[in-house]
């Protein structure tokens, strides 16, 4: 699928949760800000109104009884309501546009870990997001027991429904990030994020700054 603009830049961070990727998005947009090149921050889901309501029915703790479906055309919907309200018009303005999760969250998340059929997952990706895909995706990579024990320090008051899936899920969710960027090599990066931050950041940087002045 061909990207909506060739002068904007879309990157997008994914990995299981506690991989330290809104810690990166916020140093890559410092880092922007010093260069004064055009950046807009978001996160999935969320980013609108309306995305930010479907974003508190999917992460409520209380809403054990959403099934796997209900929650991929939630995801769906969230994204779709971003993409055409923010997204595209700050691409087709020429800004580089930093999401926390896209739609390689679904991917790995509902089809992979929810056991959801492929096909089905894809078709309502590509519905939601129309003409709109990452130039870069930023991987960051940790194991399940590293992102529990993560997650517990940082959730003193209690996780969200996501993040209290077990070991086992979030296994089908590393495993499926890995397999997506080995398929998609040419966007996809994959960090340990086992290693410093500003290492990390360092990675990213570079990276982003080919991306940007080759646009």
């Amino acid at each position: 699928m061909k990207s909506i603009s060739s002068h904007g830049l879309l990157i997008t961070f994914e990995g299981c949760d506690g991989g330290g990727k809104t810690t990166q998005l916020r140093r890559l947009a410092e880092r922007l800000q010093q260069e004064h090149w055009p950046f807009l921050k978001l996160r999935e889901p969320g980013g609108t109104d309306i995305s930010e309501a479907i974003r508190a029915i999917l992460l409520k703790k209380s809403a054990v009884s959403l099934f796997p479906e209900t929650e991929l055309l939630l995801f769906a919907a969230s994204r779709a309501q971003l993409v055409r309200e923010v997204m595209e018009p700050a691409l087709q303005a020429g800004e580089i546009v930093l999401c926390d999760r896209f739609m390689d969250s679904t991917t790995v998340y509902q089809g992979v870990a929810r056991c959801l059929s492929m096909e089905s997952v894809q078709a309502i990706n590509s519905l939601a997001i129309g003409a709109v895909k990452p130039h870069l995706t930023f991987v960051l990579d940790i194991t399940p027991e590293v992102s529990r024990q993560r997650l517990l320090q940082r959730n003193l008051c209690g996780m969200d429904r996501m993040e209290e899936e077990d070991v086992a899920f979030y296994t089908a969710v590393r495993e499926g990030y890995l397999r997506l960027a080995a398929e998609n090599s040419d966007r996809m990066m994959v960090i340990d994020a086992n290693q410093e931050e500003s290492v990390i950041a360092n990675l990213i940087w570079e990276r982003v700054k080919m991306a940007w002045l080759a646009r």
